[in-house]
């Protein structure tokens, strides 16, 4: 009120009458003020002038901050307050008009984070959204006012660079400015993690004159980055777009293939190097794709595992695999082990054991005659998770192994709680084994390692008798290669085992 008085003094009144602006709940919106030339209190019909006009007032102004409100999130991100995809496309468009005008560059950057799902799976959705704040509030710190930083959604981020010079220099830069920002660590709880992001670049005008075709570019770029393993940014190039088209058309083809039969099991033999016999065999997936012909797990595993296909995929092998090894047993041949490799896809699925029974079930096969395998990798991702998961498969009865052992940085710490039965030299251990020393060192470590620690060894890639040689004379006790055989069919597996002669 004195402040009012003085305000109004140096006009000539003499007095205020103030009043605040409630919300229906009461909250004060502001006040409203009426000024007389002489001193004296309001009339009572000032008075119900005054309590109507703040009423109304009231109405007007929480009907304002209301739209406000409506507006706001309509257009930004609820969880971390940054612009989302509505405003992206003006943003976007109004540095595009800007950049022409002046001859300047338009940077898109696409960020997504590497893993975050694991974050989630881990620790929760709270620790995620945490980080996801964390990392929004990370890259606007690292660029201007007149940059924009959008949520798209999930893990994923776009900054638009208003008024880039014509410099890749300069760009490059900023972004790793952004990546390193990102890259601090981060306090989640009682865990302290590092992020990392694949980022792809699109420049206008060079790389794309609309929106549109600016984001696709990026976003083609993003995925080139994440084909590079990850943390790391990429520059836009036109082959991306061929590529993302192959890869879409790969997508499509894989979501038909279960569907129209076109997945088959191919089997090689592991063989015991003391006795020659075969004693179980791995169960390798190939596709007999309608226009290219029969493909090798690698050429569409990683776009299976990209897409969560992989886990109906491996639901299928699981049981057709349970099932062709109890069909050879029916038909006489003698009981052995069939392996299955298990992605990191489904390992992680929660209902990963009840597949597994209903495979055993459904087929019939008894469960000391199934093997899984799993990457070493994979398990030192989160050993405590690993090992619970493996506890539960062996109070199935089912065996578990280690793939590739020797490429994931076991800790003989960790190694010694895992409950498995075999260890798997991984073949790029095996194949200069006759000449390099350092590959003979780790093959000799390995089948030392898995001897103490009671565990069979078994020798992949196998393929020369120098290898053959040198495996024995180290005493491991198995082998898998094309020294033996390369993986043949299952009426091919069943000739080899009976001794008649295959196809």
């Amino acid at each position: 009120m004195a402040r009012s008085l003085r305000i109004g003094g140096a006009y000539g009144y003499r007095s205020c009458w103030s009043t605040p602006i409630l919300s229906h709940q009461g909250a004060v919106l502001g006040a409203f003020a009426m000024y007389s030339m002489t001193v004296r209190e309001p009339t009572a019909a000032e008075t119900r002038l005054i309590d109507f006009t703040t009423r109304i007032a009231g109405i007007a102004i929480e009907r304002k901050l209301a739209e406000d409100r409506i507006h706001f999130m309509a257009n930004h991100d609820v969880l971390t307050g940054l612009p989302n995809r509505a405003l992206l496309e003006d943003r976007l468009s109004q540095a595009i008009l800007y950049a022409q005008r002046y001859d300047r560059w338009v940077t898109v950057v696409f960020i997504d984070l590497d893993n975050f799902k694991l974050v989630n799976d881990t620790l929760g959705h709270n620790a995620g959204d945490e980080l996801l704040k964390t990392v929004a509030g990370r890259i606007v710190e690292r660029v201007r006012a007149t940059d924009t930083v959008v949520r798209l959604g999930g893990d994923e981020f776009v900054v638009v660079l208003f008024d880039q010079p014509t410099n890749v220099d300069l760009i490059s830069e900023t972004l790793q400015t952004i990546r390193a920002a990102i890259a601090e660590p981060v306090q989640l709880g009682a865990h302290r993690l590092r992020a990392t992001a694949s980022i792809g670049i699109a420049s206008y005008p060079k790389d794309g004159t609309n929106p549109d075709t600016l984001l696709a570019n990026a976003d083609a770029a993003m995925y080139r980055a994440k084909e590079f393993g990850r943390d790391n940014f990429q520059f836009y190039a036109p082959e991306f777009n061929t590529r993302a088209h192959e890869k879409f058309v790969l997508q499509e083809d894989l979501r038909n293939a279960l569907a129209r039969s076109e997945f088959a099991l191919f089997y090689q033999p592991q063989v015991d190097l003391r006795s020659g016999l075969v004693f179980a065999v791995e169960a390798l997936l190939r596709w007999n794709h309608p226009t290219r012909g029969m493909m090798a797990p690698n050429a569409f595993i990683p776009t299976a595992e990209e897409t969560s296909l992989i886990v109906p995929i491996g639901d299928w092998v699981l049981h057709e695999a349970c099932r062709q090894n109890k069909a050879w047993q029916d038909a006489g041949l003698p009981p052995m082990t069939v392996c299955v490799n298990v992605s990191t896809r489904q390992f992680r699925e929660k209902n990963l054991i009840g597949r597994v029974a209903d495979a055993l079930k459904v087929s019939g096969l008894e469960a000391r005659y199934l093997e899984l395998e799993v990457t070493e990798s994979l398990i030192m991702q989160d050993i405590d998770l690993a090992v619970a998961t493996m506890n539960q498969l062996q109070n199935l009865g089912v065996q578990i192994s280690i793939d590739d052992f020797g490429t994931g940085y076991s800790s003989l710490s960790a190694l010694k709680t895992f409950p498995v039965a075999r260890l798997k030299i991984d073949k790029s251990f095996i194949n200069d084994i006759a000449a390099d020393e350092n590959d003979q060192a780790v093959a000799s470590a390995v089948i030392s390692l898995g001897q103490n620690l009671n565990l069979r060894v078994i020798a992949e890639g196998v393929e020369t008798d120098d290898q053959v040689a040198f495996l024995r004379k180290n005493n491991c006790d198995e082998m898998q290669g094309y020294h033996f055989s390369e993986p043949v069919s299952a009426p091919d597996i069943e000739k080899m085992l009976s001794g008649e002669p295959m196809d």
